[in-house]
């Protein structure tokens, strides 16, 4: 890993970088959010001894705890029914032990076959009843639109994939890969088999597929502290600030480095979080109570979010700020941010009001055709009718930083970060005082 140049965040640093940038910065001096909290925090859970961060790994665990002692620094209050501020869960994860298909009499090389599954055995043929569903994607169809029925299959399937869609089959794999995790132990009753090769000239498949695997259980740890609300009217209204702290950990070298330090993705947003707990403890003025939460799991499928999810009451839940990748400055320049879901509920819109006497703009999220809405934490409350949206920055159709080992410190723009998370911190302002309340999600709008 390249080693990082030191250096120290103040607010005279601050000034010089500002003056090297093309376009000013602007932080405001009463933000009141800490800049040497910002890059401390920041620097510590992108550095290399966290060792990429995975979930399950003990460089994720690691991060947990250091986030842990964050929040006991700050001295927030613990989650009602947990002793710590770790709120610890189990998953389970399903890996192939062994798989053999053929098709047509054929067999396929390991390499060009994926198994999909949470049963400990498999056993099928073309000609069991009830039938396996064959699948064929020829090389004029559009794999994508397969994609939820193989990953999540609701019968069991074998799929042909036409080779001319390799990239697609890798990208399978790679989920494969993940292992299967899961929240419930017993899974989906149901497998996909995926087999990268043409379909038969005669257009009738025959198949033989044999598989098994292996189950075993793994603790994960979502980090949540609380500030309780000072209005007894409001204090069982909940407003939840989060991030997640997972990242991928250590992938394929490239010039000799594989940790995926993910600075970006997310330990900035979660340096967000741990910042604004900091900020709003400071104020102590907030009638709502505020959650704070560093979710786990989001890399491999959201299941910090989804079991946080559980533990509370939906219904008592006025907004979510879920801060994802705000390491770098938008595509609308400095002293801007984009909301994803922009349109389904009137959060953003409430936070711009309270930023008219700023230079900060949230926009409306600008890269609609990468679905962002529901692909982070937030998706999980929103489809619970929770005002949960993501706040970000990141410019992700050409940020060739993401989920690369090259994702560090050094290509982080701090000041701007710094300026993001102050312009959260006082947008939130009517919302966490109780004199805004944003509009529900409809849960159908999320159906995804």
């Amino acid at each position: 890993m390249r080693k990082l140049l030191p250096f120290v965040l103040s607010l005279a640093l601050f000034s010089h970088l500002s003056l090297a940038q093309k376009k000013r910065v602007a932080v405001p001096k009463t933000s009141g959010v800490a800049p040497a909290t910002v890059e401390r925090v920041l620097k510590t859970l992108a550095a290399d001894d966290m060792m990429g961060r995975a979930s399950g790994q003990p460089g994720g665990l690691k991060a947990a705890q250091f986030l842990a002692a964050e929040f006991r620094r700050i001295q927030l209050s613990t989650l009602p029914g947990l002793t710590s501020y770790e709120q610890v869960f189990p998953a389970y994860e399903s890996q192939v032990a062994a798989l053999f298909v053929t098709v047509n009499n054929v067999s396929i090389p390991k390499e060009k076959a994926i198994l999909l599954s949470t049963q400990p055995h498999l056993n099928w043929t073309d000609e069991d009843e009830p039938a396996t569903r064959v699948l064929v994607v020829g090389p004029g169809d559009n794999p994508q639109q397969y994609m939820r029925d193989i990953i999540r299959p609701r019968e069991n399937l074998v799929v042909l994939i036409d080779p001319v869609h390799a990239a697609v089959f890798e990208r399978v794999k790679g989920y494969a890969n993940h292992g299967g995790m899961r929240l419930d132990k017993v899974g989906n009753t149901f497998s996909s088999v995926v087999v990268l090769t043409p379909a038969p000239a005669t257009g009738k498949v025959t198949f033989r597929v044999a598989g098994n695997t292996t189950l075993r259980t793994l603790e994960l740890r979502n980090v949540v502290g609380v500030l309780p609300g000072k209005d007894p009217a409001r204090a069982a209204e909940q407003v939840v600030f989060s991030g997640h702290y997972d990242h991928l950990g250590v992938i394929s070298a490239v010039d000799g480095d594989s940790i995926a330090n993910g600075a970006d993705d997310d330990a900035s947003g979660t340096t967000a979080v741990v910042a604004l707990a900091e900020y709003f403890k400071k104020k102590n003025d907030n009638a709502r109570t505020l959650v704070f939460v560093a979710f786990t799991a989001e890399e491999i499928g959201g299941f910090g979010s989804q079991y946080f999810s559980k533990q509370l009451d939906s219904a008592k839940i006025v907004a979510m700020f879920n801060i994802e990748m705000i390491g770098k400055q938008a595509k609308f320049g400095p002293n801007t941010a984009f909301i994803t879901g922009f349109d389904k509920s009137d959060f953003g819109t409430l936070l711009q009001a309270n930023l008219k006497s700023t230079p900060f703009r949230f926009e409306p999220d600008p890269y609609l055709e990468q679905n962002l809405f529901y692909r982070s934490d937030n998706a999980t409350l929103a489809r619970l009718g929770v005002p949960a949206h993501t706040i970000s920055t990141d410019q992700i159709p050409t940020d060739k930083l993401y989920h690369s080992v090259n994702d560090e410190v050094e290509s982080m723009d701090l000041l701007n970060m710094t300026a993001v998370i102050s312009a959260i911190g006082q947008s939130a302002t009517g919302i966490v005082s109780g004199q805004q309340t944003p509009t529900r999600i409809a849960p159908e709008s999320v159906n995804k």
